[in-house]
């Protein structure tokens, strides 16, 4: 798996989210603004500083179909942007929470998004055409501490959560006038907004990530002992026969995992092991999956972290797709 696009954007990044035609990226340099660059002649200039918040945005999602930002905060506010001419207008969202805004994401018809609190709540947001603002219902007193990521089914309505409790769960979201109740027995309108329609005990720590499947049919998470298996380095260079024994290439490996995070950017220890094949010198907290257009198809993927980095990832053999979609 090779990286074919590294870009140094800010010292520090919390998020990242692309528009729909990858040709702008929205960032947060870890602040409470959001930066959107946009490549231009080969080379990425800043268009807009989206500032609302007063503390960092932890969140950031940008709709497929109409154009529309989100972005959530640890102030416990949201807001979605909206671009009119040449700026980014806000429409306030009415949360209701009492701890941080974690994470969101926009349904799959867009006129919904939920969002991850440190409140044990998630919220359903959606639009309110009288008072032109989004409001939301909350569903509360299911998770047992900080909910860390969501995931829409492809059906708009069930909603997987994980939370640092250690559990996945799959809620209803079905909210009258704004899903469409279907004709048959049995299906998703049928549920009650809020209504837990599993539960997973994913492992005995924290869980921070669940993601659906393109048909809906299959959900992802940890296996059922709880125990995560290394597979390779994402850019982890080959190193010849009359290179180092086994016993260096560990001591090595760890060097990564923990010496390059415990030294700040410009240190030499950072550099010296960046040389060795490292392309993130920090902790990476974002991931996003870039879609072939009109497709489902993945076949690249960003990543961004504390090294303020935004990197491009090829998934170039049929093993590496296949491990990704799985």
């Amino acid at each position: 798996m090779a990286a074919i696009a590294v870009h140094q954007f800010a010292q520090c990044i919390t998020c990242h989210a692309w528009s729909p035609d990858h040709a702008m990226v929205a960032f947060c340099p870890n602040n409470n603004e959001v930066h959107i660059y946009k490549l231009i002649q080969e080379k990425w200039e800043k268009l807009h500083v989206l500032q609302k918040h007063d503390q960092i945005v932890s969140g950031i999602d940008w709709s497929v179909r109409s154009n529309r930002i989100v972005t959530v905060s640890h102030d416990r506010n949201s807001y979605v942007w909206n671009q009119e001419g040449s700026e980014w207008v806000p429409t306030l969202v009415i949360l209701r929470l009492n701890r941080a805004a974690l994470c969101v994401q926009w349904s799959p018809k867009e006129n919904k998004f939920a969002v991850g609190s440190g409140a044990k709540t998630v919220c359903i947001c959606y639009y309110e055409q009288e008072n032109n603002w989004w409001v939301s219902k909350l569903i509360r007193k299911r998770h047992d501490s900080s909910v860390t990521s969501v995931a829409w089914h492809p059906n708009n309505v069930f909603l997987a959560t994980t939370s640092t409790d250690g559990k996945c769960r799959v809620f209803s979201t079905f909210i009258k006038g704004v899903d469409i109740k279907e004709k048959k027995e049995g299906t998703s309108s049928d549920t009650k907004f809020g209504e837990q329609i599993l539960q997973l005990d994913l492992s005995f720590s924290w869980a921070f990530g669940v993601k659906w499947s393109p048909s809906g049919n299959t959900l992802a998470y940890v296996d059922e002992t709880g125990i995560w298996t290394f597979i390779k380095f994402l850019d982890e260079r080959k190193t010849s026969s009359s290179g180092p024994k086994y016993g260096s290439q560990f001591s090595e490996a760890f060097g990564k995992l923990y010496g390059q995070s415990k030294y700040g950017v410009g240190n030499d220890a950072v550099e010296s092991s960046r040389t060795r094949g490292g392309t993130h010198v920090n902790c990476i907290n974002c991931i996003v999956p870039l879609r072939e257009a009109g497709s489902s198809r993945i076949t690249r993927f960003t990543t961004s972290g504390l090294d303020g980095k935004i990197v491009t990832w090829d998934l170039e053999s049929q093993e590496d797709l296949l491990n990704y979609h799985l």
